[in-house]
């Protein structure tokens, strides 16, 4: 009765892997194998298939719901009388460190700009707007990089009042994951996309509401449907230190890393390492920051220890 009672009152409907797959219909493969090869992140396990069961579907639906935001914008500009620039539909993915955020938003990317209609989809990571690492030493905030306070929280909202207002082009600061910072005086310009994806940890976080109730303090206040990617602890934990020893003989090896401090650390010392930063850093963030937000998403993906994703939830209307 409690299961049953806990089902009713679920603001998602849940859909097996099966399930979801079969709402794909007639939405075509615009990908190639190798595309999907190429889309997915370090120890990624995507592949075609996945594409299929998962993303095809997740692609109809979100034509749908584009649809329908453009008639509802439509019928308020004649309601008020105005010719207003189109507004970009903006989608937003989140979810842990090492779940696969950046290969989904990628996917996504690619999903959606071969629509029949060619849009112009573009995608930014959140990664950009994190304080440089000279502001972050100074406030003491190196040991919390990716938690909610490390980032410029103002400059993503102006952004991205910019791109809703069509103002033209918007600008987003770029990261570097070599040199671990925000590379100086670069930047990606976002010229009135008909879809924005911004992918980032905290995209859905909430925060404290304004005490003048004037200020717009939410980064999800900007977005028409989110996505967030879900896995058990102990999965994220292992594709952490996975990606970890994976990197140590790769990226970490460039001098100009500001990891290259750990590229000659053995197996097990590199493991402990990135086990030991996993329960400081991340776990943390991860209770107090990122699994608070997930049933803020439109969109819930549960993915196995595979990185198959084995479940969908989506929020009922």
């Amino acid at each position: 009765m409690e299961q049953r009672t806990e089902e009713t009152l679920s603001p998602y409907r849940t859909f097996s892997r099966a399930d979801w797959a079969t709402l794909r219909e007639d939405t075509p493969m615009t990908l190639t194998s190798d595309e999907v090869t190429r889309l997915r992140s370090l120890h990624d396990r995507l592949d075609i298939k996945e594409v299929e069961d998962i993303y095809l579907a997740l692609s109809r639906l979100l034509s749908l719901y584009v649809a329908a935001t453009q008639r509802l914008f439509r019928a308020q500009e004649r309601f008020l009388g105005t010719e207003d620039v189109k507004m970009p539909f903006i989608i937003g993915v989140a979810g842990s460190v090492a779940v696969g955020k950046s290969t989904t938003a990628r996917v996504l990317q690619a999903l959606l700009a071969r629509w029949p209609n060619v849009p112009k989809v573009d995608l930014i990571t959140t990664d950009g707007f994190l304080y440089p690492n000279a502001i972050l030493e100074r406030e003491g905030l190196m040991e919390k990089k990716g938690f909610p306070e490390s980032y410029d929280l103002p400059a993503l909202l102006r952004f991205l009042t910019d791109v809703k207002a069509g103002r033209r082009p918007a600008r987003a600061p770029v990261y570097s994951h070599l040199i671990y910072d925000v590379t100086p005086n670069q930047w990606i310009e976002v010229d009135r996309p008909d879809l924005l994806i911004v992918e980032g940890l905290n995209v859905l976080q909430t925060g404290r509401l304004p005490k003048d109730g004037k200020a717009i303090p939410f980064v999800s206040d900007f977005f028409d449907f989110s996505v967030y990617l879900d896995a058990d602890e102990a999965v994220l934990k292992s594709w952490y230190v996975d990606r970890f020893l994976t990197l140590r003989g790769t990226a970490f090896r460039d001098p100009k890393s500001y990891f290259h401090r750990y590229s000659n650390l053995s197996d097990q010392e590199a493991s402990e390492t990135a086990a030991s930063i996993w329960e400081r850093i991340n776990l943390v963030n991860l209770h107090e920051n990122i699994i608070p937000t997930r049933q803020r998403a439109d969109l819930i993906l549960k993915k196995n220890a595979n990185h198959a994703v084995e479940e969908v939830s989506l929020r009922r209307l």
